[in-house]
C-alpha cells in the first residue's frame, strides 16, 4: 500500500494557518502516492508514530499500486473537515512572497542553494558543503524533496519554527506538481 495525501494535507500544506508539526508536514511532502509506509518511515527516520496518526487524522490515506483506495479506509467514518474563511486576497505587488514563476526542480534547487549559504555557509562550513552537495546529486523529485526536509529540519533548529514554515511554503510552490 502506498501513501497519498488527502484533501486536507492538501490544505493544510496551502494553507498559512499551521495545526501539524514540521516533521508531520514533511512527511505530507514526502506522500506522493510512490511511496509504502515502509519507505517513508525509513525517510523521515521514524517509528511510525507519525504515518499513523496523519493516517488515523485523515491527512494521509493508503492507495494500492494501481491508485484506488484500499477497502478498510474506504469504510473509515472521518469527520468532515474544518471549513476556512477564504484567504484574503494580496492587493498586486504587496507582497515579497508571492511566487509567479514557473515550477521546476531547477528553481528549487536555486532556492535551497540560497538558503543553504544563507543559512550555514558561515555558522556551519562543512553541513554547507554537505547540503551543497547533495542538491548536485538530486536529479528527481523525491530527491529534492527529502533534502529540502533536512534543510528545513535544520533551518527550524537555528532559526524556528516560523521560518522553517516560511521555507516549506516557498518550497511547495517552487516544485513541480506530483
Amino acid at each position: 500500500m502506498h501513501l497519498h495525501k488527502s484533501e486536507k494535507a492538501k490544505r493544510e500544506l496551502s494553507s498559512r494557518q499551521r495545526v501539524l508539526n514540521i516533521r508531520e508536514r514533511g512527511a505530507l511532502f514526502l506522500a506522493d502516492g510512490c511511496k509504502t509506509q515502509d519507505e517513508m518511515q525509513v525517510l523521515l527516520r521514524d517509528d511510525g508514530s507519525i504515518l499513523q496518526k496523519l493516517i488515523s487524522d485523515g491527512y494521509l490515506v493508503r492507495l494500492e499500486a494501481s491508485g484506488h483506495r484500499a477497502l478498510a479506509l474506504e469504510t473509515k467514518v472521518v469527520a468532515p473537515a474544518l471549513q476556512l474563511p477564504p484567504a484574503p486576497v494580496a492587493p498586486p505587488g504587496s507582497s515579497s512572497d508571492n511566487f509567479d514563476g514557473k515550477r521546476s526542480l531547477a528553481t528549487t534547487r536555486m532556492f535551497l542553494f540560497d538558503i543553504c549559504e544563507r543559512m550555514f555557509s558561515k555558522k556551519a562550513p562543512a553541513l554547507a558543503h554537505q547540503y551543497r552537495d547533495q542538491l548536485r546529486q538530486a536529479r528527481d523529485r523525491e530527491s529534492m524533496v527529502a533534502i529540502a526536509r533536512d534543510i528545513i529540519v535544520k533551518v527550524e533548529e537555528i532559526a524556528g519554527s516560523e521560518r522553517a514554515d516560511g521555507l516549506s511554503e516557498r518550497i511547495a510552490m517552487m516544485l513541480p506538481p506530483e
